[in-house]
């Protein structure tokens, strides 16, 4: 295949495949008569296992560092969980939705602070929060939960991201990211599981909560001397106004200042120069892993 359909067939996209080429010497690619790349079939199946990998919150240095045994259990865990971890979080996703129904504030704050005790700051937000997410929503638009029983909801996650990010240590690697939501966008909630991610890999984040005006958006970027700008956009966000949004604000920010999109409203935003789009929580560790690696050597 040559790379563009590599990158239709395994979702990763053209500038990580040439990443991770040059970084971990894989893949290997041809070259065909006029020079293009070519992957052969078997380097294209494992590029597909490692995209499968790398969305169940597995990092791309780990699996590159990985013996082929190693590689080859996680490929076994990945295709066929254990039934004990699909029957916990299914019941964890009940359970949450029983406790907002019932209005128990402090039984639902405890059983989700005791699952990310359990499993740890990012799995609980790529494996428990993301589906949960996924759940209450379905129930909400159902009408098996009212609109106060999904704010509880929200309300109860959002306290619990914001105390762990906080009790984080303070970062102080590269990059520097602002991250913010534009006017029209008054969801948080992705804003902070992406926060905590990013946190938890090293990277410096200034947060400016939601709905903040474009040019305050350059301004904070200037004053924080940020690396990243990344904006949160959600579902509900008005889909005609992604474009132009992306696109003013990438203008108006200065030419080396990545522009980050993320959430489910980064699938209508059109690929440009300088922004980056991140519609789900393993792209983000992704697109953070590639830029470090374009900037190793700057310092």
């Amino acid at each position: 295949m040559n790379i563009s359909a590599v990158e239709r067939d395994t979702g990763l996209g053209k500038d990580t495949l040439r990443v991770w080429e040059r970084r971990y010497g894989f893949p290997r690619p041809d070259r065909d008569d006029h020079g293009e790349r070519v992957y052969p079939a078997e380097q294209v199946e494992r590029l597909r296992l490692m995209k499968r990998l790398i969305d169940q919150g597995h990092r791309p240095g780990r699996l590159f560092a990985a013996s082929e045994q190693e590689f080859a259990e996680l490929c076994r865990a990945c295709v066929s969980p254990r039934r004990s971890d699909l029957g916990q979080r299914e019941a964890l996703v009940r359970q949450t939705i029983e406790l907002v129904k019932a209005n128990e504030v402090r039984a639902l704050r405890a059983l989700l602070n005791q699952a990310m005790m359990r499993l740890g700051l990012q799995r609980f937000v790529i494996e428990v929060v993301a589906p949960l997410n996924d759940a209450v929503g379905e129930a909400w638009m159902s009408g098996e939960l009212q609109v106060f029983e999904e704010h509880l909801y929200t309300e109860q996650v959002k306290s619990l991201l914001r105390q762990a990010i906080g009790s984080l240590p303070t970062a102080v690697a590269d990059p520097r990211i602002v991250l913010t939501t534009p006017p029209d966008e008054q969801h948080v909630l992705g804003l902070l599981m992406v926060e905590a991610l990013l946190v938890l890999d090293g990277a410096s984040c200034i947060s400016l909560g939601t709905q903040t005006p474009l040019a305050d958006i350059r301004m904070a970027a200037q004053a924080h001397d940020a690396d990243l700008v990344a904006i949160s956009l959600s579902a509900a966000f008005p889909g005609r106004q992604v474009g132009t949004l992306v696109s003013q604000l990438r203008q108006m920010l200065p030419a080396r200042v990545e522009l980050w999109v993320g959430g489910s409203g980064a699938q209508r935003a059109a690929p440009a120069a300088g922004v980056v789009l991140v519609p789900t929580l393993p792209a983000a560790l992704e697109a953070l892993e590639a830029w470090r690696s374009r900037h190793s050597g700057s310092a």
